[in-house]
């Protein structure tokens, strides 16, 4: 498969915006990371003024037929039906996007059944009714993987030509939390008791057999970690195949792209997997109660912007972390320097 040419990150422009930064009205660094989100702004930008009105979060929806084997405290159905919520705008991420000032989109990548054709706003882009029970073998194949990337980064295109400063990735999926799980599992090698929380909220019961799905997926499909398409297939999901896409695709436009939680951060993995500098695009929202996230950003060398105890995905806790890029981008372009206030920076 073809992935599109990612730029290097500008040095210059990243250069001239930690400048300006050293002559703005404060001591140097007393804004901390906001002076850092700033400056890795610029430089993904290519502008030493960066700006991130027009902003978007991509929401995946998939199911996954490991759901079978027990692992939610959730039935698949809510896969369908919260989809419906977020098209009538009711859901978490809905009303944390509107406060961000970001568009909603809405994606039906591989949703188990069907939504009526006259529904408005759902884009509808299939590649399976969810994927196989990957504690019997692959999830999906290598086809519907690479139809689910180019999927993602179709979606990605198509938005970002009516404008686009930064997206955010969500998803829905009942399951997910378990292929995500699996992906972290194989792609650091740490064993999947360690990785593995209770996601929607299991039991002790629920999450040991969780861990044990987990356990023989891997064992029966044997994915190489270092072959990230390969982990994709075997354990993958198809929103999480999809997410990897928009991700590639806005870093190929310098596009900064805000990575939620346990999931988007599962697909920042294969994606970075897939294209290594993809990396230098990503800024990992923040971090989730799920206990493998830590090791997510370990890998990736992400820094989270927040911890809020989230755990719910959907793209919330990027939608939130929307107002951290847009604060620190105002701090760089609107606030005065020591030159043009008058004031005198000796001493600071």
């Amino acid at each position: 498969m073809h992935y599109p040419t990612i730029p290097p990150i500008d040095k210059q422009a990243a250069k001239q915006a930690q400048a300006r930064q050293n002559r703005l009205t404060k001591p140097p660094g007393s804004l901390g990371r906001l002076e850092e989100i700033a400056v890795q702004l610029a430089g993904m930008k290519a502008d030493p003024m960066p700006e991130v009105s027009k902003k978007a979060v991509i929401v995946m929806a998939a199911d996954h037929g490991v759901a079978l084997e027990g692992v939610s405290a959730f039935p698949v159905e809510v896969t369908r039906q919260m989809v419906l919520n977020f098209l009538h705008g009711g859901a978490a991420v809905n009303v944390l996007a509107r406060q961000a000032g970001a568009a909603t989109h809405i994606v039906d990548i591989g949703v188990a059944s069907d939504f009526d054709p006259s529904l408005p706003g759902l884009w509808r882009r299939k590649v399976a009714r969810g994927t196989s029970n990957m504690a019997k073998g692959p999830a999906m194949t290598r086809a519907q993987a690479e139809r689910a990337l180019a999927c993602g980064m179709e979606v990605l295109a198509e938005i970002a030509e009516k404008g686009l400063d930064v997206v955010a990735t969500g998803d829905m999926g009942i399951g997910n939390t378990t292929a995500s799980s699996a992906i972290v599992a194989v792609m650091t090698g740490l064993p999947a008791a360690r990785v593995t929380g209770r996601g929607t909220g299991l039991d002790d019961e629920g999450l040991a057999r969780k861990i044990q799905v987990i356990e023989q997926a891997v064992a029966v499909n044997q994915p190489d970690p270092n072959d990230a398409m390969d982990v994709l297939c075997k354990v993958g999901g198809l929103e999480i195949a999809g997410l990897a896409g928009v991700m590639i695709a806005a870093a190929a436009r310098r596009i900064p792209v805000a990575v939620d939680g346990f999931i988007s951060t599962a697909a920042a993995m294969i994606g970075v997997g897939l294209v290594p500098d993809l990396r230098h695009y990503l800024f990992g929202a923040h971090r989730s109660v799920e206990i493998g996230h830590r090791a997510m950003h370990r890998h990736l060398g992400l820094a989270p912007l927040l911890n809020l105890s989230l755990r719910l995905g959907e793209g919330t806790g990027a939608a939130l972390a929307f107002h951290l890029m847009e604060a620190a981008c105002r701090i760089l372009r609107e606030m005065a320097t020591f030159e043009e206030a008058g004031v005198s920076g000796k001493g600071l």
